[in-house]
């Protein structure tokens, strides 16, 4: 059982648990899912994502990851965060995945929607900024629809697989917008 800290009408975000582990490992190993994520070509270790699991649990001042849990059936979707979360400035940074079996769904969207509710109400930040590669047109959409506008552009920063150097975009959404 996770705890819920925010519920849409598909998923929910929830306190991630011991147990979303293996399925966030069999995902960072999927290459599909890592291809638009930082390091695409990394390999992850199980041992390596309870690491990671330990360091979230204790961040709790400058990340805030969640577990993506579709409501009607209580799986785990995905992970959405805000990372560098900055008090004074009021601002994160926005990241997320969904696993490829549930791509499509709108998933993604109402997580997005949800951690910025959880950014501007519970965490009283002001701006929310995302980076996404410009071949990765579903993450743009989901962005765009939750109001984020495009910033700004670095030119051939980033090299993905099947693609080669391609631009990073940088979105923001204010709380006001």
């Amino acid at each position: 059982m996770r705890p819920v800290v925010l519920k849409g009408k598909l998923v929910s975000l929830a306190v991630p648990v011991r147990e979303d582990i293996r399925k966030a490992w069999l995902w960072f190993n999927d290459r599909n899912v890592r291809l638009f994520l930082t390091a695409p070509e990394e390999v992850f270790f199980f041992e390596d994502e309870m690491e990671w699991y330990e360091r979230i649990r204790k961040a709790k001042e400058r990340d805030k990851v969640f577990s993506i849990v579709e409501n009607s059936t209580s799986s785990l979707v995905g992970f959405i965060g805000l990372h560098r979360i900055d008090h004074r400035d009021g601002n994160a940074e926005l990241g997320y995945f969904i696993g490829k079996e549930h791509w499509g769904h709108g998933y993604g969207s109402e997580a997005v929607k949800l951690a910025l509710e959880y950014a501007f109400q519970w965490l009283n930040l002001r701006k929310v900024y995302a980076r996404v590669y410009e071949p990765n047109t579903a993450s743009i959409k989901v962005l765009e629809k939750n109001g984020f506008k495009l910033v700004g552009r670095l030119k051939k920063h980033h090299h993905v697989p099947g693609y080669g150097f391609v631009d990073e975009l940088i979105f923001e959404r204010f709380r006001e917008e």
